[in-house]
């Protein structure tokens, strides 16, 4: 093979790719559409209070009324002894939006609660009902008991132990960390690497199909070998995916940079305080991101996950993450090219390309369990089998990976690797020139044997 031919292939199809509009709304889209990801969420909690609720209360127990207090999102009524038709016939007319109705205390100190309402409440509220009523009925039964305190006692003896996570970097610091990170890391590395790979790898199957079909492969040939057209079309592919990549990261980080500042730093702090007095037991517990040094301070969880996201080792990561994407996307794009130059059409290669879209699948399965047990047999042996390796692996990484796994499997994937594109080629070499016969594995297998 002359390095000068797979050159020029390399650029036409380069600039081939870069140039269709596909590959211009694609790079331009996706980054839009991460960074609404990103955005969204914000967006929706800046926007979701809902208006205020009027609520009728008919408390026959006089139990819960004293205990129910107005909030941003309701407003309670003492309706208690007013006839319940006449009350729910001003639910109709919109002057209340809910009716709680409850029962006298039986013999259990327990009652019934109803709600009875024009339009279903939401979920949130109706739970924040719910839970007014159980601990209204709570502190009344705890009241019976006529101990002094005892309310006092059953909230001391009651404990509220949560762990506080650490990992120790080679320096032997210790670093507060938070699990949902690492989890969140482990599938987004995963599902990129697997949607790559598969996207990448059907553009390669696909431009060898289009190419044979309108019959312009065999002027290629004419002018370069078919294995010289073969790598020069992958090699090809996986610059145009790595250029792509690297504008989706940098615009998709713009345009987050751009809604950040359009949001404000205040309101952003509004939702990082109002997430983490959600996440905690005790909302007295604040936390900034200077406090984030000291192991033995008390931390918000937004503190905790800022100090988990700035201490990921992302070196290692972008690493790991460009050497399987380069070797797995080479080994399964040699297939997909040697599939690709076995038919006609598209149509015909589903057959074909089963054997390379179930370990695909498989290694995405087994990634998404890898969060769970990151450490188990079969996360272990798919990160090391090399057909499901690049995608498993970087599902395993966030959790630790030591280096001679990493060094293992990367050999391992580096053989296969060679010894596919060596098949294939030889695949491609024949198969590219064969018109007019739906090829078949027995095909495939003997034009690999073909010297």
């Amino acid at each position: 093979m002359k390095l000068r031919n797979i050159g020029i292939v390399i650029r036409r199809e380069y600039l081939n790719k870069v140039r269709k509009k596909s590959f211009l709304v694609t790079t331009f889209l996706v980054p839009v559409l991460m960074a609404a990801l990103c955005i969204v969420p914000i967006v929706m909690m800046l926007n979701a209070k809902d208006k205020m609720k009027f609520i009728a209360v008919m408390d026959d127990s006089a139990v819960v009324m004293p205990t129910l207090q107005d909030s941003e999102s309701a407003c309670f009524v003492d309706l208690t002894g007013a006839p319940a038709d006449s009350v729910k016939a001003l639910l109709t007319d919109g002057t209340y939006d809910a009716l709680m109705a409850l029962s006298a205390l039986d013999a259990d100190n327990s009652l019934t609660f109803e709600i009875f309402s024009s339009q279903p409440l939401g979920l949130d509220l109706t739970e924040n009902l719910t839970r007014k009523v159980n601990d209204a009925v709570e502190n009344y039964r705890v009241g019976t008991y006529g101990i002094e305190g005892l309310d006092r006692i059953l909230k001391d003896v009651k404990p509220d132990i949560r762990p506080k996570s650490y990992t120790i970097d080679e320096d032997g610091k210790e670093n507060v960390s938070e699990e949902g990170v690492y989890t969140a890391l482990s599938m987004i590395l995963g599902l990129v690497i697997f949607m790559f790979i598969t996207l990448f790898g059907g553009m390669v199957m696909s431009a060898v199909i289009e190419e044979k079909a309108s019959r312009v492969v065999e002027v290629l040939i004419s002018s370069v070998k078919a294995t010289e057209l073969m790598f020069g079309k992958i090699i090809g592919v996986a610059l145009v995916a790595l250029t792509q990549f690297f504008l989706w990261i940098v615009l998709t980080v713009s345009i987050v940079g751009a809604a950040a500042t359009f949001i404000g730093e205040e309101k952003f702090a509004e939702i990082t305080s109002a997430a983490s007095s959600s996440a905690i037991a005790d909302p007295s517990v604040t936390a900034t991101i200077d406090q984030i040094a000291p192991a033995s301070s008390d931390q918000s969880e937004a503190a905790v996950i800022i100090s988990t996201i700035s201490s990921l080792p992302y070196g290692k990561i972008i690493l790991v993450f460009l050497v399987f994407f380069i070797f797995g996307y080479l080994l399964y794009a040699s297939l997909y090219a040697a599939v690709g130059s076995a038919v006609e059409s598209e149509g015909d290669a589903s057959q074909l390309q089963l054997p390379l879209t179930v370990p695909l699948m498989l290694a995405y399965f087994i990634a998404i369990y890898a969060f769970n047990a990151p450490e188990s047999s079969l996360v272990f042996w798919g990160s090391m089998i090399p057909f499901t390796s690049p995608i498993v692996m970087l599902a395993r990484l966030p959790f630790g990976v030591e280096t001679w796994e990493l060094a293992l499997s990367l050999g391992l994937l580096v053989v296969t690797c060679i010894a596919g594109a060596w098949a294939s080629a030889k695949i491609y070499n024949v198969g590219i020139l064969m018109f007019g016969k739906k090829s078949t594995f027995q095909d495939l297998w003997k034009w690999l044997k073909m010297k």
